[in-house]
């Protein structure tokens, strides 16, 4: 069995890949932290995007719990486009709905899923571990909670909170998720 804590990072500054956490997302590092402690849950293994506000998001909980933070460049946000889009919020719904629409230099919703399913291969190749905090960004954790639940679309998406938690259990072929946390964490 596989348990797999998907973790969106806690509130940044801006989308660069160096943006650093706000002073609220900092605060939320450590309530995180708090409630994963609090909560007992057995994680042995840290991935995270490799971007800053990804690794600052769980640091707190991997220092509290002397684990290594790895990266994989496979979490990294999903680029929508390189070039500038006037209503990306448009552009953005329009590829929940058409998993194969991109933009010019960006990633299908498509190409973003076949990326975390690279990851998730990872995991499940891997027999010495068995709960995985994978933290990530909100629209590929949405692409990949989509897969095992269809209610994981645009609208979805738009409820994630900073930071936010889903449970996914993986047992013999069976998935399930479980929303894990809540603003009064």
């Amino acid at each position: 069995m596989k348990t797999i804590y998907c973790i969106r990072h806690c509130s940044a500054t801006g989308q660069h890949k160096d943006s650093p956490l706000t002073t609220e997302g900092t605060r939320q590092a450590q309530l995180m932290s708090m409630y994963l402690n609090e909560a007992h849950f057995p994680i042995d293994k840290i991935i995270s995007s490799p971007y800053l506000r990804a690794i600052d998001s769980i640091k707190p909980y991997a220092e509290s719990k002397n684990l290594k933070i790895e990266t994989d460049p496979q979490l990294h946000e999903r680029v929508l486009s390189i070039e500038p889009v006037d209503d990306w919020l448009n552009e953005l719904e329009h590829s929940f709905r058409n998993l194969n629409y991109r933009l010019p230099g960006g990633e299908s919703s498509n190409d973003a899923i076949q990326r975390i399913n690279d990851s998730l291969e990872n995991i499940f190749e891997n027999d010495e571990v068995s709960d995985v905090a994978l933290v990530t960004h909100g629209n590929l954790l949405t692409l990949l909670l989509s897969q095992y639940d269809p209610r994981f679309n645009f609208e979805k998406w738009k409820r994630l909170q900073n930071p936010d938690i889903y449970l996914l259990h993986y047992d013999h072929g069976v998935q399930s998720i479980e929303h894990l946390w809540n603003l009064e964490s």
